[in-house]
């Protein structure tokens, strides 16, 4: 019975997302259900993508999410999930849990696992033959009397090592263990996972295209700061060289940053575009009436159905790229060694 109750208590104790025990924080939505704060974190920047890379410089401006419990709308002021209350009293629920799970409750019920033959024994052994856990007594009188045996627990490491080194190693997670056979998807559901999957991408390729501005600019600014020591070597004679060549250096740099800025609003309006037809999709999945929802999924209106939406817009060719090489800017590099040579040559010249 104390078993049954502490497997009771830890049912309440789950987060619907990651359906491990709630970790500290634990934050608790509007509507009184609680999550993680990785977690809510998670499930907030999955419904948010542009929250953080666009408009980086500024103040985020917050954003919004589903409960995964309820789909109650949750809204996130400018600090987003850390804006939300922490359920001190979950939390101290798990750690008396933790406490109380510390006992050997586990070990009790190992005990309770006896043979089917001989009530009174305890499945202890694994006949290796048979490929099945057995108790002693069937090992000297039943039916494994004939059979090799090894001991369970060891058996048991071996088995669960050689599940473990088939997945990739000892360090692979448990977790994985249960994502092994993915739920099939409605064509609906396909739509949307291949939409996410194309905005992780364009996302990546945004990420990319700002780190290249960044390089680009920096890049100028070193050059700039080069021709800039050479030149004030030379005082006023090179000034106007100078002035020409600095300027041609920011033409170039304008006209990339302009080329590379443009291609990110691109993206950045594509990734805006399917991240609203995604939330049109969960909107129409959601859609309790048959009627709107057979409506919103009518193939017979090409180009305007929500399926065909979803098609067209993951179809869309997005594949405009800065050349590799694009930001390098080392073509404006100077030599003026010869022209201080010139210079050292000079000498006053005496009057008559």
């Amino acid at each position: 019975a104390e078993a049954r109750s502490m497997e009771s208590l830890e049912k309440q104790l789950i987060c619907p997302i990651c359906l491990e025990m709630f970790s500290k924080p634990v934050v608790i939505l509007p509507c009184q259900h609680n999550l993680c704060r990785k977690c809510a974190n998670d499930v907030f920047q999955a419904s948010n993508p542009l929250w953080q890379s666009r408009g980086s410089s500024a103040v985020p401006s917050g954003g919004r999410f589903r409960c995964p419990s309820c789909r109650h709308e949750v809204v996130l002021d400018r600090h987003g999930v850390y804006g939300l209350q922490r359920n001190l009293l979950v939390e101290n629920i798990i750690d008396i849990y933790k406490q109380e799970s510390a006992r050997p409750l586990h070990n009790k019920a190992e005990q309770h696992l006896m043979c089917e033959e001989h009530e009174d024994e305890r499945i202890n052994i694994y006949c290796l033959r048979c490929e099945v856990p057995t108790c002693s007594l069937c090992k000297v009188f039943g039916a494994h009397k004939d059979c090799e045996v090894a001991p369970l627990p060891a058996v048991y490491q071996r088995q669960k090592v050689g599940v473990l080194e088939a997945l990739g190693g000892p360090g692979v997670p448990e977790q994985l263990l249960s994502c092994l056979s993915p739920p099939s998807q409605s064509e609906l559901s396909d739509g949307i996972a291949m939409l996410v999957a194309g905005n992780d991408r364009i996302q990546a390729i945004i990420t990319q295209m700002e780190e290249i501005c960044h390089t680009i600019e920096e890049n100028g600014r070193r050059q700039k700061q080069h021709v800039g020591l050479r030149f004030d070597a030379l005082y006023g004679i090179l000034e106007e060289r100078k002035k020409e060549l600095l300027q041609s250096i920011a033409a170039e740099q304008e006209t990339k940053l302009q080329r590379v800025r443009g291609l990110i609003r691109q993206y950045g309006d594509h990734l805006e575009a399917s991240s609203k037809l995604v939330e049109s999709a969960i909107q129409a999945m959601e859609e309790p009436q048959m009627a709107v929802y057979l409506q919103v999924l009518d193939h017979t209106a090409p180009g305007v159905c929500l399926p065909c939406r979803i098609t067209d817009m993951s179809k869309a060719s997005m594949s405009s790229r800065p050349e590799p090489g694009y930001e390098n800017m080392d073509h404006f590099s100077i030599n003026v060694d010869y022209v201080a040579e010139m210079l050292r040559t000079i000498e006053f010249q005496t009057g008559a």
